[in-house]
């Protein structure tokens, strides 16, 4: 008999997989999943323990979902990527497994894991790989001279002509099986994750597809003038979901097509406004494909590596812990260290902050979120970091400098949001929120809330120095070179 194994990794869903479909194409073959958990390796690149309990709640859904299609998914526990290839090897000699199916993943580790999977297999397992957690594959969308854009704007506006000449259609959950097989036991608990996952998020694909549906159809046309407001829920916060593949971009994308038919052609509407963030998600990622030194957290724009940065843990602390004495970067670290999510403009206020008035390491920042996020995702990730660090590309530009009074009075003007996650200034009034030290000097009041820890003006003027010195001596460097 013919036997196909799917091995899920980033894909966790039965609708839309491309893997599981292709596996299942033939009715008359053995279908059979598997999960490898990798705690020890999910360790080491920082992986929140909050996204490993989502993905252990999502598999037990997937279980269940395979199981009544008559595909038992087998869990398997090992420390790192080296030995599960050994034991994935030996697992499909002793199934007698044919052709194993999975859906690419792009960053450097588990590229080359899967290149030493298929030279290893190689004469004995047929290997068939998919583009699955992107739109389009990264190197589908290039310039004329065939290299990947480094701009943004560029890119969507090829990606989306490509988009339009694709087919990007979702692949139903297959049909039910009619070989009878045994199931395999609930999936175990992981050796390490947080049970403490919050209700905000609730695991299985059902679930994913529910939010996607009421957002598409009830909230989208909120986006554009919400988004950037953390008191309101006027995001998709879909993105746990798309990080471990409970939900696909693909369902995203018709989803948006179904309830807003001229989401192309409307570029002032919210249903584009929220295209155009998946389409950010998509530049990551190809990016992330086209420059692997990406994943080794080089900065894209190689003179800022020449800055020096501060190694001072108080402050860094104090960032973490959401005690800087600047209410809505205090206020996004609460949130991002209760709830392991963040509001994607305090994302880049926190981050600014860190980097460009605290002068420390973009890396050191990008690992913390990376180590709390419940969507985490590399690419995403380190896009978003380097944007905000100006060592990317298309990122803001070193000078500017994002001043963390002024965006709280822009986007929390009456602080309902900072007052969520700060109760020691519940007693602050609106006008005086974002500076509440001020308000408190003149009530003769002691709050019990951190002073400043950087002066932002002085701050500001300090990361100026430091990134200039640093472009300086890079050229100048580079400058003797040529001459020698």
């Amino acid at each position: 008999m013919t036997t196909h194994l799917v091995w899920l990794r980033n894909d966790l869903r039965i609708t839309d997989n491309k893997a599981l479909h292709a596996a299942c194409n033939d009715p008359d073959a053995r279908v059979l999943a598997v999960f490898i958990a990798t705690p020890h390796q999910w360790r080491r690149h920082g992986l929140a323990d909050r996204q490993i309990a989502l993905i252990h709640a999502t598999l037990k859904h997937l279980q269940q979902a395979l199981a009544q299609k008559g595909i038992p998914l087998y869990y398997h526990q090992c420390d790192d990527f080296s030995v599960s290839i050994d034991w994935l090897i030996d697992y499909c000699l002793q199934q007698g497994v044919t052709v194993l199916f999975y859906n690419r993943q792009y960053a450097l580790n588990e590229w080359r894991r899967d290149k030493r999977l298929e030279y290893r297999l190689a004469g004995r397992v047929r290997c068939q790989h998919f583009n699955d957690s992107l739109l389009l594959a990264p190197g589908s969308v290039t310039t004329s001279n065939n290299e990947m854009y480094k701009i943004y704007t560029p890119f969507r506006n090829a990606f989306i002509r490509r988009l339009t000449e694709c087919d990007v259609r979702c692949l139903p959950a297959p049909q039910s099986r009619n070989t009878a097989l045994h199931i395999a036991a609930n999936v175990p608990a992981f050796s390490y994750s947080n049970s403490g996952l919050g209700e905000d998020f609730p695991a299985g694909e059902q679930n994913a597809l529910q939010r996607l549906g009421t957002f598409c159809r009830h909230h989208i046309q909120d986006y554009i003038t919400q988004r950037d407001l953390p008191a309101i829920a006027g995001t998709s916060s879909l993105s746990p979901y798309l990080a471990i593949g409970t939900l696909s971009p693909r369902q995203c994308f018709n989803r948006l097509c179904v309830e807003h038919p001229r989401v192309l052609q409307d570029r002032t509407s919210g249903a584009f406004g929220w295209l155009n963030e998946l389409i950010w998600r998509e530049f990551y990622g190809h990016l992330m494909a086209a420059y692997p030194e990406l994943c080794k957290h080089r900065p894209f724009i190689a003179w800022t590596d020449q800055v020096c940065w501060r190694h001072d843990e108080s402050l860094f602390q104090a960032w973490q812990r959401g005690e800087t004495g600047y209410p809505i970067v205090d206020a996004g670290m609460r949130q991002l260290n209760n709830t392991g999510w963040m509001h994607n403009r305090l994302r880049m206020i926190s981050a600014s902050f860190l980097v460009k008035d605290l002068l420390i390491d973009w890396r050191t920042g990008e690992r913390y979120f990376m180590s709390q996020l419940l969507d985490g995702d590399f690419a995403s990730n380190n896009g978003g970091w380097q944007w905000a660090a100006s060592t990317g590309t298309d990122a803001a530009p070193y000078f500017r400098i994002f001043n963390p009074t002024t965006q709280g009075k822009r986007f929390d003007p009456r602080g309902i949001f900072i007052r969520q996650w700060l109760p020691e200034l519940a007693e602050v009034p609106d006008n005086d929120i974002h500076q509440p030290h001020l308000w408190a000097k003149k009530q003769h009041l002691i709050l019990d809330y951190p002073l400043p820890v950087v002066d932002h003006k002085h701050a500001r003027l300090e990361a100026l120095a430091s990134f200039e010195t640093a472009k300086g001596r890079f050229y100048a460097h580079m400058q003797a070179i040529l001459k020698n």
